[in-house]
């Protein structure tokens, strides 16, 4: 893992694409490992191509706090519904967002930053998904998805602000 531009690696999440792993680092030690699903089409960052961007980023918003194990968000807000096979079924075509939203946001200028490569205005989250959606294979829309009970552990031990490394 690389380190930040300070030189020291301390509080923060390193996000492999090839292991499909989220590691949480507290002051510079690995000390939870999840497992998590990036893009289906790869890394990238151009808006629009529903690749995972790569680079550094921070946590700029936790979304859902209080909600229940498997709430469902739409553009960011719990729409009431907790997530079953039966809601899944009857709406096959949604990107479920699940139990907590980690907003992430771009640090790198012209890389995930800004304009047409902008990872907070692409609305990258680190997020919950139906369980049986991990395979432990690339099969997102360009967010890290995670279980539910993985994402609500992950959101209780970071903070905004923490820094988020992603890489192939």
């Amino acid at each position: 893992m690389k380190n930040d531009e300070t030189g020291k690696v301390q509080n923060c999440l390193d996000i492999g694409i090839a292991s499909q792993q989220l590691t949480l680092y507290a002051d510079g030690n690995p000390v939870q490992v999840y497992p998590v699903s990036t893009a289906k089409k790869g890394a990238g960052e151009l808006m629009g191509s529903q690749c995972t961007p790569t680079g550094w980023h921070n946590i700029r918003a936790k979304i859902g706090a209080g909600q229940r194990l498997n709430s469902v968000f739409v553009g960011r807000r719990a729409t009431g519904e907790i997530y079953s096979a039966g809601l899944g079924r009857q709406y096959p075509q949604r990107d479920w967002i699940l139990t907590r939203i980690l907003w992430l946001g771009g640090l790198e200028p012209h890389k995930n930053r800004y304009g047409k490569v902008d990872t907070t205005w692409r609305y990258i989250y680190i997020h919950g998904c139906p369980d049986q959606l991990m395979h432990g294979s690339p099969e997102s829309h360009g967010c890290i998805r995670m279980k539910n009970a993985d994402v609500l552990d992950l959101f209780n031990r970071v903070e905004v602000g923490v820094k988020v490394y992603i890489h192939e």
